[in-house]
């Protein structure tokens, strides 16, 4: 049997089998509860770093066994942007006070670079890890004593927070709550329309979803036919990976499955890309493709796939429909969704295409804005009708693609500070980004561009 066990103000709990009793709080009382943050990752570490610059008392819930959990499962994969970009400002001065020693600002980390050598000895600061609890699965959030339908009084509950660790319930008051919890782990499927089948859920064993780490797997996909889906720099990383899997085995076939209009749109600005890493990966794919080493099917919208004797993947091209056989594998970048259940009995503004924060949805709704630069926004932009909640990282952009941790990191600082009482500093802009260049261009017409 699960028990449940209530987070006190002062960090310790009790556990029980029967009824809680919690008796109401004001608005007034409300002020000395924490706040939640959800998801240590690297904007959910950077709002505990704003908190602790602030002098506020906060509780930080982590899913995975570890610290930036999500990231490590794409370790192997290095960013497209240097160390300086990646570092929020709030956390290198409690770094630098411990005598943390600096990586070097213009080099590029890896997925398990930036957790080993920042986020982790982030999170072991004595101002930090006490506030952290792991293996803690966030399973629901609601207002003290009212649900999503209930309006009277609602502003001067407490929040509640319901997560699962150990095998038991726990629940924990807040004052505010910070979702930091990302998007990474719920993929959207290879179904162009967006819907899951079980046709693809069965296949589970054939598909891989986000970037592999090929040098791992090498058996696995070795001289066998591989599809990869989605036309984003998602799949331009797996298939460069899988092309040196291939310079040693020459029987190994890769074929690239997007729904661009030609694979030119793929190739992003290459050289003009500011973002040279970035750049460097539409150099690297277009002679892949140039030299045959990668077969290009587009614009092929997938309706099914399906296993037969080998893997079939059914779809229309050009307005006719077409099956495409004997896959032995598939890999699937085609981005991913947010996962708002766990904000279900909350109030929320959620655009009903991109499924980010309402106000942001115009700055970043991939049909009508290409670049990868979005202006600086921050509480204000970020407020939900559910007043002291906050939906931030690449959850905030839903299903667009185009986040970046620095604009993360200047919505936490944002909301940290008006948490704080500092409206003024809310309102502030701080944020310093790379100037990305073009970054959604269609070579093919170069008047597609936003930058």
């Amino acid at each position: 049997m699960k028990t449940l066990k209530v987070i006190n103000q002062n960090g310790s709990c009790c556990t029980t089998t029967k009824n809680i009793k919690v008796s109401e709080t004001d608005n007034k009382s409300n002020k000395n509860l924490p706040i939640v943050i959800i998801g240590a990752g690297p904007i959910g570490l950077a709002a505990a770093a704003h908190l602790v610059e602030q002098k506020q008392a906060y509780i930080l819930l982590e899913a995975g066994r570890e610290i930036a959990h999500n990231i490590r499962t794409w370790g192997h994969v290095t960013l497209f942007s240097p160390w300086r970009f990646n570092i929020n400002k709030a956390a290198k001065a409690l770094l630098n006070a411990s005598g943390w020693e600096e990586p070097n600002l213009d080099t590029l980390p890896t997925g398990h670079e930036l957790i080993d050598l920042y986020l982790k000895p982030l999170s072991e600061l004595v101002q930090i890890k006490p506030n952290i609890k792991l293996n803690a699965k966030v399973v629901g959030i609601s207002r003290q004593f009212n649900d999503k339908m209930k309006t009277k009084s609602r502003v001067e509950q407490s929040f509640i927070i319901y997560f699962e660790q150990e095998n038991n319930i726990h629940i924990i008051e807040a004052r505010a709550v910070i979702d930091a919890t990302g998007t990474w782990g719920n993929p959207n499927p290879a179904n162009s329309t967006g819907v899951w089948l079980q046709n693809e859920k069965a296949l589970a064993n054939h598909i891989e979803y986000g970037i592999p780490e090929i040098n791992t797997n090498a058996k696995r996909y070795a001289n066998k036919k591989i599809a990869v889906i989605g036309g984003g720099h998602s799949a331009i990383n797996t298939l460069l990976a899988i092309a040196e899997l291939q310079e040693e085995n020459p029987a190994t076939k890769l074929v690239w499955i997007m729904r661009k209009k030609s694979v030119e749109e793929a190739y992003g600005g290459e050289g003009k890309d500011a973002l040279a890493a970035r750049g460097a990966l539409g150099f690297r794919i277009h002679e892949l493709v140039d030299t045959g080493k990668v077969e290009v099917i587009t614009p092929f919208y997938i309706s099914q796939v399906k296993k037969e004797e080998n893997i079939h993947i059914v779809g229309t091209i050009n307005g006719e429909q077409k099956v495409l056989t004997g896959f032995e594998e598939l890999i699937v970048n085609a981005g991913n969704r947010p996962d708002l259940s766990i904000n279900s009995e909350l109030r929320l503004s959620i655009d009903s295409a991109t499924e980010s924060v309402h106000a942001l949805a115009p700055l970043i709704d991939p049909n009508v804005h290409s670049c990868g630069t979005v202006r600086a926004h921050g509480e204000e932009i970020l407020r939900q009708p559910e007043k002291d909640f906050y939906i931030v990282g690449a959850k905030s952009y839903g299903r667009a693609p185009t986040f970046l941790m620095a604009t993360g990191y200047e919505q936490v600082r944002s909301i940290t500070a008006y948490l704080s009482d500092d409206e003024e500093a809310s309102k502030r802009v701080e944020l310093e980004l790379p100037e990305t260049g073009v970054c959604g261009i269609n070579l093919a017409d170069p008047s597609n561009s936003c930058c």
